[in-house]
Formats: structure tokens, C-alpha cells, sequence
């Protein structure tokens, strides 16, 4: 582990998590009076974030002896899924949450391990489906729908 790299990383995560729970509280409220509102999921991952952070700077003055040996930085996977991002943001609204996510997860997980693209099928159409099932269905949420040619 890089000691350096990852006391900056986590200063910095330690910040965008506090902009998390700083942003969530902008949001408004539930309209009709339940607790649970839009504001409670980035708040809890705002939470998380900050948790995290504060442990890696933790890790970081606990194990000032272990180094291991810096690896090659690869970019290509990196911008790989950094472009993957940057169209599902842009296609979501447009083609709906369950193809724009499912496709998203499958280039992610083909990014990260080229050999499986079996289990990075399921894993990517059972994650987006059953997410969008319980949101819109069970919890009565609104995701961005199918799309109209569809």
C-alpha cells in the first residue's frame, strides 16, 4: 500500500462523502409525511463514505511498515468505465434505467474480468431488474422507465 496515495485518497473521500450528507439535506423531504425520503439514500452513502475514509487514514498510521511493491497503473480499464459512466448519465432518461444499467454493469464487469461475460450477463440483468422491480413496485419509487420504442 502506497501511504501517501492513500492518506490523500482518503482525505479526499472523507470530503466528497461529507458533501454526500451536506447535499442530501438539500433535498427535499417526502410529500406525504413518510420518513423515508429521497434525501435518506445519499445521506447513508455519505455516512458510509465518511466511515470508510476515516478508517483507510486510520490503516494508514497503523501500518507504516508494510509496502508492497507499486504495480502498473492501467488506464485503459479506468477510461473504459469512466466513458461507461459518463453515457449511462447521459442515456438514462432517454432508454430507461433497466437496459442503460444492465448494459453499464456488463461493460464495468467485462472491464474488470474479460473471461467471464456468462456470470457478468445474469449478475448485470438480475441486479437491474430486481432493483427496479423493488424500487418502482414494492417501495412505489419512480426510476426512468422503458423506453418508447421499446
Amino acid at each position: 500500500m502506497d501511504i501517501k496515495f492513500d492518506r490523500i485518497a482518503s482525505v479526499m473521500f472523507l470530503a466528497v462523502g461529507v458533501l454526500f450528507i451536506i447535499g442530501s439535506k438539500q433535498l427535499s423531504s417526502s410529500s406525504y409525511g413518510s420518513v423515508v425520503g429521497p434525501d435518506i439514500f445519499p445521506f447513508i452513502l455519505g455516512i458510509i463514505l465518511v466511515l470508510l475514509s476515516i478508517r483507510l487514514f486510520y490503516e494508514t498510521f497503523i501500518s507504516k511498515g508494510e509496502h508492497r511493491a507499486k504495480g502498473k497503473l492501467e488506464y485503459k480499464p479506468f477510461l473504459i468505465i469512466f466513458v461507461a459512466t459518463l453515457v449511462y448519465i447521459l442515456t438514462l432518461e432517454t432508454i430507461g434505467y433497466v437496459i442503460t444499467t444492465f448494459v453499464f454493469l456488463f461493460v464495468c464487469f467485462q472491464t474488470m474480468e474479460r473471461s467471464k461475460w456468462v456470470s457478468s450477463l445474469i449478475i448485470s440483468a438480475a441486479f437491474s431488474g430486481i432493483v427496479y422491480y423493488l424500487f418502482v413496485e414494492v417501495l412505489k419509487g419512480t426510476l426512468p422507465g422503458w423506453p418508447i420504442w421499446f
